[in-house]
C-alpha cells in the first residue's frame, strides 16, 4: 500500500497546485515545486553549515573570538546561499513575471511580455556551462529582439532534470499566466 504523504511521487492533482479563486493574485508565487536537485543541493549546504557552526562553537569555547567570528560568518554565508538556492526560479503574480537567480532578480511587467513559449534548443545541464539538447521556456520581451529571448525554465535545470512531465506542467502554468495577464 503506497503512502503518498511520505513521497513526492504522487499523481498530479490540478486543484492542489492551482491558485484558489479567493487567493490574492498579486502575491508572488512559484507555479511549480522545486525539484529534487535544488532541494538536495540546499540540504547538503545546510548540513555542511551545521558542521561549520559546530566548529565555530568549539573554536569559541577554546577562547579564540576572532577565528570563531570568521567561521560563524562562513557558516552564515553557506546558510544564506542555500536559502537563496531554494528561492531561485520563476515567480508569477498579477504584476508580472519574476526570474530569481542566485545573484540577481529580474522582474518583467506583463505589459512588456510579448510571448512566453516552449522551444527545442540547446540548454545548460544543471546550470553548468555544458549544453545538451532540451526544451526551454523562453520569454520574449517587447523591449528586446526575439533572438535575445531568455530561457526561464529548461528540462535540464535543477528543478526539472529527469522530470519532463513536471516541466510541461510548469511551462503550461507560466504560459497560462502570461496569456491571462497580457489580455488585461
Amino acid at each position: 500500500m503506497p503512502l503518498p504523504f511520505l513521497t513526492a511521487d504522487r499523481t498530479f492533482e490540478t486543484a492542489s497546485e492551482s491558485a484558489l479563486p479567493y487567493e490574492d493574485r498579486d502575491r508572488w508565487r512559484r507555479p511549480y515545486r522545486p525539484g529534487p536537485w535544488r532541494v538536495g543541493t540546499a540540504a547538503v549546504g545546510l548540513l555542511l553549515s551545521s558542521f561549520v557552526l559546530f566548529g565555530a562553537v568549539l573554536v569559541a569555547l577554546a577562547g579564540s573570538a576572532a577565528p570563531a567570528a570568521a567561521i560563524l560568518a562562513a557558516a552564515l554565508a553557506v546558510i544564506g546561499g542555500a536559502l537563496r538556492l531554494l528561492r531561485m526560479g520563476v515567480w508569477v503574480s498579477g504584476r508580472g513575471l519574476r526570474q530569481v537567480r542566485f545573484l540577481a532578480t529580474r522582474t518583467v511587467p506583463w505589459r512588456r511580455v510579448v510571448s512566453v513559449r516552449t522551444a527545442q534548443q540547446p540548454v545548460r545541464w544543471l546550470g553548468l556551462p555544458r549544453t545538451v539538447q532540451g526544451q526551454a521556456l523562453t520569454l520574449v520581451r517587447a523591449d528586446r529582439p526575439a533572438e535575445d529571448a531568455a530561457p526561464l525554465l529548461t528540462t535540464h535545470g535543477l528543478d526539472f532534470r529527469g522530470r519532463p512531465a513536471a516541466f510541461d506542467r510548469a511551462a503550461d502554468a507560466v504560459e497560462a499566466w502570461a496569456a491571462e495577464h497580457r489580455r488585461d
